[in-house]
């Protein structure tokens, strides 16, 4: 029994949507056939652009590819989590691994997951995502502990492999049971495209498994190491601001889905420690004269106004509007399931309104 077919073998899903990342694409997906550990497979889940669905299948159309490298439509709504849904209904491995589209992975990325799953507690394993700034390097007022707002880890993670309550959804894992037991990632919270910076579905869910599983035990661990492209717009100070005001409305979705105590419970400790530490970093850097100390000090707080503004529009709006996001299980392909499963509606947020408001935002 080799590598690729052992039992504990990863699957590892990687959801595209534009062929502007087409070189990035076709890297992540190198990154990926070069592991120390060989994955079982690489799912690529094309969200809904049918150009991009036949270069990429044209270009792991090679025999010795096909099934190293398999080609999807989304089989659901537009979206990265209806994408993210196909690739696990999808997926043969025990362990499902997810790679942002603009991502490269280092040589023991999954070795490092692999070794990490120590215990059937073990439910899901995430890791350390690097910046890759366009610029070459970081813009002096980009303060670390915002690194989320580009999809990279942030200042105040705690190091080496650790328990936590979520990881994150561009460099993570789980196992694949995790999914039969918590339904899969719920659509109407996350990204669609580049139109809405939304994120929080791997923290909903991360919280959702944990209700369903309370034995079960997250990790991260930095030494599963990615490595995410910042592009030069979102090295931008317009960006980082829509960024963390779309980020404060999908914490209220997040907190509707599964409540405020746990859906706010790591977000408590980040702001009350780590961001006041990240200020008075600033401002003593500013009075030594260092550069960047006061811009980055004066990003904290207006990061955390603006995500406190986009929290309570989204609170509102949640309490006065009636669409909804759903979720439900996952079945596997093959057992005649259409790709994503049945939904489970939950109330939820006004999407319309936070379409426009994150759009006005951006602007």
């Amino acid at each position: 029994m080799n590598e690729r077919t052992s039992p504990g073998a990863f699957s590892v899903v990687i959801c595209v949507y534009t062929e502007e990342r087409w070189e990035d694409i076709l890297a992540a997906v190198d990154s990926v056939r070069k592991q120390s550990l060989p994955p079982l497979e690489t799912l690529l889940v094309v969200d809904h652009n049918e150009r991009l669905l036949q270069r990429l299948t044209e270009e792991y159309a090679d025999e010795r590819l096909h099934e190293e490298v398999r080609v999807l439509a989304n089989a659901g709504p537009r979206g990265l989590s209806s994408g993210r849904n196909t690739g696990i209904s999808a997926a043969r491995g025990e362990f499902v691994a997810f790679l942002d589209d603009d991502a490269v992975a280092e040589r023991d990325w999954l070795h490092h997951f692999a070794a990490a799953y120590d215990g059937p507690e073990v439910m899901a394993v995430g890791g350390r995502t690097l910046p890759a700034w366009a610029s070459g390097r970081r813009p002096v007022w980009f303060p670390e502990e915002f690194d989320w707002v580009v999809g990279c880890t942030y200042r105040g993670l705690p190091p080496g492999r650790t328990r936590v309550r979520n990881v994150l959804g561009g460099n993570a894992s789980f196992r694949r049971t995790a999914f039969d037991a918590a339904g899969g990632f719920a659509t109407g919270i996350g990204r669609d495209g580049d139109r809405r910076p939304l994120g929080g579905e791997e923290t909903e869910l991360c919280i959702r498994l944990a209700k369903a599983l309370p034995g079960a035990i997250l990790l991260i661990d930095d030494r599963a190491v990615i490595h995410h492209k910042v592009p030069a717009v979102r090295e931008r100070f317009g960006y980082f601001r829509t960024r963390v005001y779309a980020e404060g409305l999908s914490k209220a979705l997040v907190a509707r889905s599964v409540g405020a105590q746990k859906g706010l419970e790591s977000e408590r400790r980040y702001t009350t420690r780590v961001l006041p530490a990240g200020v008075l970093r600033g401002v003593r850097d500013a009075l030594r004269g260092r550069s960047g100390g006061a811009g980055r000090a004066g990003a904290i707080v207006t990061g955390v106004t603006v995500a406190a503004g986009g929290y309570a529009l989204g609170t509102l709006r949640a309490r006065r509007g009636d669409p909804t996001f759903s979720w439900g299980p996952i079945e596997r392909a093959g057992d005649g399931a259409a790709g994503n499963g049945t939904t489970v509606d939950r109330r939820t947020d006004d999407r319309t309104a936070m379409d426009s408001a994150v759009e006005g935002a951006a602007s």
